[in-house]
């Protein structure tokens, strides 16, 4: 009878007893990573965030700083390196530095979300809630511990298994990647398929939703009205509400003078028709009705996931040009930005494509000197669709006037190629592209008048704030600095956001879900920056800053737009 397999032989990779598969639960470089990664996550990022969430992601993090120190340990095993004795006095050791690193973070914890807040101009914290931010990082800890052991069990016995058809190591392998992609399987199959198949029908049936209060228009020339080509109970909630509000001729002329028109707006509903080309046809045919193609100016817009118009985009441009614009617009889906970028980016993209081809295409048959300035906008997902759609290099024989996208997404292309092709003198939160003539980049403090170069006969405009996480997030934040993070920084970032490496890219992840909560910082655009965007695209006769400062009196009086 062979001697009884000891600990020493399962834990060295030259011996017969060797598990390859075997991870300890704890780990003392785990510990260790755990508590500086729950501290790092309390350290100020783009967004001020409240103590669940603060709690939320310093437990995400934590989990995955103790994985990583198991990883690293099991892979010094498995190289066959020494194993230090004394595993316990290691582990006391390692936990004694992360309960300080835990304890120093939480004890400042108030000052980080202050240095945020400063930024912005918010009132400091009344306090910091420890216990919220310990107690719900260690329950999310817990959580995720638990679900990390499961996987390593599944993952033991289907390489145990597989072991004894092929070498053990193998079978380890062959067995983490089995096991990960049926996790990945019920989690994205099952789980989340089943998520999105409620979230989806749950904002369709809000999207469907009729207010009583608010009947179909009167005026034959609004959409949705009796003689309108689009039903008002196939607009959906947003198309009904922007075109409810439209500005009156009479609130435009208190800023434009009497001879101010009401602004025509068309809103086709994704019920409307079945696939985005028929949806433009009707969008297309409705503009014609309403006589959009005589106005001064024609916008192509393309709302946000759910559909919803930014009047801070809309009714702005609206009073610049005393009424005489036309805006077209055409709902594809009813998931907020971000669940459809993940679900089906392709039919924004598609709704895009089709509605400015559809009015581009009739754009050009006009009289050049008897139709409209056509101009297209796009506010987040808006803004994604449009740069993918809009075929810049096919228009240059008859190009459009100008675009204004605010809040492009990070994947966005055209606002990658501006961003990454930048002028080496210009910081990569307001890039520099080339003279000027054709791009421009603008925040909170401007930037559109940095260039010696006259505009050409297109103008694209980018505005962007520098605490949008949306617009600056890059997967390899977790690897190394972003670029928009050294100096000079743009005004709103904190000079306390520091990187660290995994730590950073989960913050920027977080802030990009809580990015609406501060009006005129992160994705929250605001009517003021609007207006100074639209003016350089569109150029409004006899405009000046005493014109502008105006304007953005009258929409600080406005209501916030949600």
């Amino acid at each position: 009878m062979g001697r009884p397999i000891s600990r020493q032989d399962r834990q060295d990779p030259r011996r017969p007893g060797f598990r390859a598969g075997r991870a300890a639960p704890l780990s003392a470089v785990g510990l260790v990573l755990a508590g500086l990664f729950f501290l790092a996550a309390l350290t100020p990022s783009l967004l001020p965030r409240d103590p669940v969430m603060q709690g939320v992601l310093a437990g995400v993090l934590a989990t995955i700083g103790h994985e990583i120190g198991v990883a690293c340990a099991w892979l010094w095993r498995f190289l066959g390196l020494p194993v230090p004795a004394r595993r316990g006095r290691l582990l006391a050791a390692g936990a004694a530095v992360a309960v300080s690193a835990v304890g120093y973070g939480l004890s400042r914890a108030a000052d980080w979300q202050d240095a945020t807040r400063r930024m912005m101009g918010l009132d400091p914290v009344d306090a910091v809630y420890p216990l919220t931010i310990a107690g719900t990082g260690l329950a999310v800890a817990l959580g995720l511990f638990v679900l990390a052991r499961l996987f390593g069990v599944a993952t033991r016995r289907a390489g145990r298994v597989l072991g004894r058809v092929v070498p053990p190591r193998v079978g380890l392998v062959i067995g983490v990647a089995v096991v990960g992609w049926l996790f990945w399987a019920v989690i994205d199959g099952v789980v989340l398929r089943r998520v999105l198949d409620l979230a989806d029908a749950s904002f369709a049936a809000a999207d469907a939703l009729m207010d009583p209060d608010t009947p179909a228009p009167a005026d034959p020339n609004r959409t949705g009205s009796a003689a309108s080509l689009v039903a008002w109970d196939e607009m959906g909630r947003w198309g009904r509400s922007y075109v409810t509000r439209t500005p009156g001729a009479d609130e435009i002329a208190a800023f434009a003078g009497p001879d101010a028109m009401a602004p025509l707006r068309v809103y086709v509903g994704r019920r409307a028709a079945a696939t985005p080309e028929d949806r433009a046809e009707i969008a297309l045919a409705e503009l014609i009705r309403q006589g959009g193609f005589d106005r001064a100016a024609l916008v192509v817009t393309v709302p946000v996931g759910t559909g919803w118009m930014d009047p801070g985009a809309h009714d702005t441009l609206d009073f610049m040009l005393g009424g005489d614009v036309a805006t077209v617009s055409v709902q594809y889906s009813y998931l907020t930005s971000v669940l459809s970028l993940w679900v089906a980016p392709e039919a924004g993209i598609a709704q895009a494509r089709a509605l400015f081809d559809a009015v581009y295409d009739h754009w050009t048959t006009l009289p050049r000197d008897a139709r409209p300035k056509l101009y297209v906008h796009g506010l987040s997902q808006g803004a994604f669709n449009t740069q993918i759609a809009l075929p810049l290099l096919d228009i240059l024989a008859d190009p459009i006037d100008g675009a204004m996208w605010a809040g492009s997404p990070f994947l966005s292309p055209l606002w990658q190629h501006v961003r990454d092709n930048r002028r080496p003198d210009s910081p990569e939160w307001r890039p520099r592209f080339g003279n000027g003539s054709l791009v421009r980049v603008a925040n909170q403090q401007g930037g559109l008048d940095r260039f010696n170069a006259e505009w050409g006969p297109m103008r694209l405009v980018f505005l962007h704030y520098g605490t949008d996480a949306i617009v600056s997030f890059t997967f390899d934040s977790g690897l190394r600095r972003p670029g928009w993070m050294a100096p000079p920084r743009a005004f709103d970032v904190a000079p306390e956001f520091r990187w660290f490496p995994v730590v950073t890219m989960f913050q920027l992840a977080l802030d990009m879900a809580i990015s609406l909560q501060v009006p005129g910082y992160g994705h929250f655009y605001i009517a003021p920056d609007y207006i100074d965007a639209w003016a350089a695209v569109v150029e409004p006769e006899g405009w000046t800053p005493d014109r502008a400062a105006e304007l953005k009196a009258i929409f600080a009086a406005r209501p916030a737009p949600f």
